[in-house]
């Protein structure tokens, strides 16, 4: 219900639906037009209108004295902007800062706030004037150029729009969120703005690729450099798109200390250098980042200096790609290319903005070429009347003299002299100077130049292409007397330097200690020795500590891990910390969130992830899962979920597949199963899996490996016994079963700790658990049948147990140490309990 009519109470009816949607309609619009969104025109919103006009009414023009803000602010309040003081003061500190307008259009003194977040000081303590270059703004805004609009309160008159020499809205941009809609237009160079809209004055029909050429991108007042061109050119075209804008760095070298700096001198455009300095800080102290030993912002008037004083053994450029990557150092700047046209909010292309700036100007220049017509033809009117009075001097003397009043007089010499009644009063007002011979003179070389200005000024509003060399010859005086540098740099491509380039690929030894500790070190740090030798220490371990996993993998490679709760983590080999040859390492839990009851049971290194291969999976309960590898291509920071697990049931071993291998899976107790992979079917990334080997009391599964055609299968035990096998020794079966012997297992060699994939020219690496690795040829392992216990590998000490083997791909470059303990190459064997192959255990 709707109160209708005070005086006689009445109500009627209102539909509450039609009433909601027009009165939310009206408020719309009212932000649309009235406040969120800038005019195509100006590039103004009308609060930034307001203010320059107040200014203008003040006389406050660049080479005027300052006046405070407050004074300001409040002529703007009580005359056209009945809004909150603090809206209007922060508009204008805003047209101050030369951090966030390409080209301020006010000249502030006092504290305007800083590009940290600072903010400004109270009104009363600032003062302003406007810039020179604002009155290009404001040019023949006294000419009747523009049209003007009451008041809120219908006392006074503003302007609904600047004349606008200045192509405001793209050289300063304008940001804003109106009611359904947003606008984000970039700033941009002045000269390049003013050499696109020549180009398309001269040729209307220039194509976008060729206007691109000229008008080459976004040009913010912070610097920094816009990565590609692709985003321009999209925002460009369609009125939206996204660019990738970066901070600017160079690495500095402090002979002294040999240490490597990065200095930051530019931030993208809107980010608050205070937060950009304590997000690294944190990322440092959270050891996000590693390298980073000291932070220091050295910025002063003379421009931004950020200091990151790095470690000596890190490396610049991965360090600077990891501050783009997880700092505001590098952001995306969403171009919405939105603004007012005909008070109505248009997503317009680039090519259009220039087009409606040219026809603004031209209704500009139009209507000021007219009311300065109006006003020569007025000014000749007068000069005629002037004339007449000097050719009849003596007579218009008479005529006045005999008058008794001023207006009988002015009468007398409209119907004596036929003249108007405002040559009439001229020639009235007319000092008596004026009649000496120079003054005569000098009118009528004054009505002689005032009707050439008429004859040209009817010419220019007769010819288009006067009208548009007027606008250029504007444009032209502007850039001449405005126009600088660009600051943002373009870069054509995405030059973002892989990481990968920096470092180079060879393989790794990556070792995992049972508490969590891993590094990495190169292969070649080991040299091979022969079988039986007692090996080097290959990590520094603690009483109640030893070294549980060792693989091989390239420093490019990615690294899936995956843990016994079946959660798989990512990362790069290369972001894992290298040490020494007996360091202890660095924590898992510093580089992969796991959980702290979790720990890693299996890694995969993987160059390309792709769909054409499969991961397959390994539970110690013999559960096998098998699922497409690009399904693990994109892990969380917190890890995802890679095979759902039974109670008690732990992920032990994963492999990449092809989908089309033989799998063996091999158990503790010594038996192994062997079947085609078409035997699982494939599944999603959070499926349980089926059985793959059906386990003995007390058995569980040590491992799995590929079929290798020309390779055979390794196996080692815990006592440092090891033995070759051939895969034809392994007849295929259905999945699920028992198995056959692989291993006798006794008490001398223990229970089996790895199964794998070799070839002659394959090295291996063991490790045990006090930390003593030893590395060796796979040919100096002999093949024997597949129920022996296998020959000495590496002797224990003490107590001591082999935890790990990895295989070591084949390389060239591979040397003998000199003097090593080994056996040589002619020696017999020592095969330990050899027996007839037997079949025990097959389904």
């Amino acid at each position: 219900m709707i109160y209708a009519d005070e005086s006689k109470a009445k109500y009627k009816d209102v539909n509450i639906e039609d009433e909601m949607k027009n009165s939310y309609i009206d408020y719309a619009m009212s932000v649309i037009v009235g406040r969120a969104l800038p005019d195509i025109r100006d590039g103004l919103k009308p609060v930034h209108r307001r203010i320059l006009f107040s200014m203008y009414e003040l006389g406050m023009p660049f080479n005027k004295p300052y006046k405070k803000s407050a004074r300001v602010v409040g002529e703007v309040l009580g005359k056209y902007h009945p809004h909150g003081d603090s809206s209007v003061y922060d508009a204008l500190v805003r047209m101050v800062q030369d951090f966030s307008l390409r080209y301020p259009l006010i000249n502030g003194q006092g504290n305007f706030g800083s590009v940290d977040g600072d903010p400004p000081a109270a009104m009363r303590y600032t003062e302003v004037r406007m810039h020179r270059i604002t009155e290009e703004l404001l040019k023949d805004l006294d000419k009747e150029t523009v049209r003007f609009t009451p008041n809120f309160d219908g006392t006074l008159m503003e302007p609904a729009v600047m004349p606008s020499v200045l192509p405001n809205l793209l050289v300063n941009g304008s940001s804003g969120i109106a009611v359904g809609m947003a606008t984000n237009i970039p700033p941009h160079n002045l000269t390049e703005v003013v050499d696109g809209i020549i180009a398309v004055i001269d040729d209307p029909e220039l194509q976008l690729e060729d206007l691109i050429k000229i008008i080459k991108g976004p040009d913010f007042p912070t610097g920094g450099s816009i990565i590609g061109r692709d985003g321009i050119v999209e925002a460009y075209e369609t009125g939206r798109g996204k660019l990738l804008v970066r901070a600017k760095a160079v690495i500095e070298h402090q002979p002294k200390g040999n240490r490597e700096f990065i200095i930051i001198t530019e931030i993208p455009y809107m980010v608050n250098k205070a937060n950009l300095i304590e997000k690294i800080a944190d990322l440092v102290k959270e050891k996000k980042i590693d390298g980073i030993t000291d932070l220091r912002d050295e910025s002063d008037r003379d421009g931004m200096r950020i200091v990151v004083e790095l470690r000596r053994d890190a490396i610049p450029k991965i360090i600077l790609n990891r501050l783009y990557d997880q700092t505001q150092m590098q952001v995306t700047f969403g171009i919405i290319l939105l603004s007012l046209v005909e008070n109505q909010p248009r997503v317009l292309t680039l090519k259009r903005m220039i087009t409606l700036y040219i026809e603004h100007r031209k209704r500009i220049v139009i209507a000021r070429t007219e009311y300065e017509l109006r006003e020569a033809e007025k000014k000749a009117h007068i000069l005629e009347g002037l004339k007449i009075a000097l050719d009849h001097l003596d007579a218009v003397i008479k005529t006045i003299r005999s008058s008794t009043t001023p207006p009988e007089a002015c009468t007398n010499l409209m119907l004596k002299f036929k003249l108007s009644e405002i040559q009439s009063k001229a020639i009235l007002d007319m000092k008596l100077q004026r009649l000496t011979g120079l003054e005569r003179e000098k009118i009528e070389n004054e009505y002689l130049e005032t009707i050439k200005l008429i004859e040209k000024l009817k010419s220019i509003l007769a010819s288009e292409k006067k009208i548009l060399g007027i606008i250029r010859e504007e444009l032209l005086a502007l850039k001449k007397n405005y126009g600088d540098p660009r600051r943002t740099e373009i870069i054509e491509t995405q030059t973002e330097m892989k990481i990968e380039d920096l470092i180079a690929e060879e393989e790794m030894a990556l070792t995992i200690s049972h508490t969590g500790y891993i590094k990495r070190i190169p292969v070649s740090t080991y040299k091979n020795q022969r079988r039986g030798g007692k090996g080097i220490l290959g990590m520094e371990t603690k009483d109640e500590d030893w070294v549980e996993h060792l693989f091989i993998a390239s420093t490019h490679d990615d690294i899936l891990f995956f843990t016994k709760s079946g959660k798989v983590f990512w990362l790069k080999v290369y972001e894992i910390p290298e040490g020494s040859r007996i360091a202890k390492g660095k924590a898992i839990v510093n580089l992969l969130n796991i959980e702290r009851e979790d720990t890693i049971t299996a890694f995969v290194p993987v160059k390309d992830f792709t769909a054409a291969k499969f991961l397959v999976m390994i539970t110690t309960k013999g559960v096998i899962k098998k699922t497409s590898l690009d399904a693990y291509s994109n892990p969380r920071v917190g890890g995802i979920i890679a095979i759902d697990l039974d109670k008690g049931d732990e992920l032990k071993e994963v492999k990449i597949t092809s989908g089309q291998d033989d799998l063996i899976i091999a158990t503790r107790k010594g038996k192994a199963v062997r079947f085609h992979e078409t035997e699982v079917r494939g599944m999603g990334r959070t499926a349980r899996g089926v059985r793959g080997i059906n386990l003995g009391k007390d058995d569980i599964v040590i491992g799995t490996v590929v079929y290798e055609k020309e390779g055979t299968l390794l196996t080692i035990t815990e006592n440092g016994y090891g033995k070759r096998s051939k895969f034809e020794d392994y007849r295929i079966t259905k999945r699920g079963g028992k198995g056959v012997i692989n291993v006798r297992t006794t008490s001398k060699n223990g229970d089996v700790v790895a199964i794998h994939a070799v070839v002659d020219d394959d090295e291996l690496m063991l490790i045990t658990q006090q930390g003593t690795m030893i590395r060796t040829l796979v040919k100096y392992i002999p093949v024997l049948g597949r129920a022996t216990q296998g020959v000495t590998i590496q002797k224990m000490k003490g107590k001591d147990k082999v935890m790990d083997v990895a295989r070591i791909v084949k390389r060239d470059d591979v040397e003998e140490e000199n003097g090593a303990a080994a056996l040589p190459d002619d020696s017999a064997p020592e095969i330990a309990g050899a027996a007839d192959e037997e079949t025990e255990g097959q389904e």
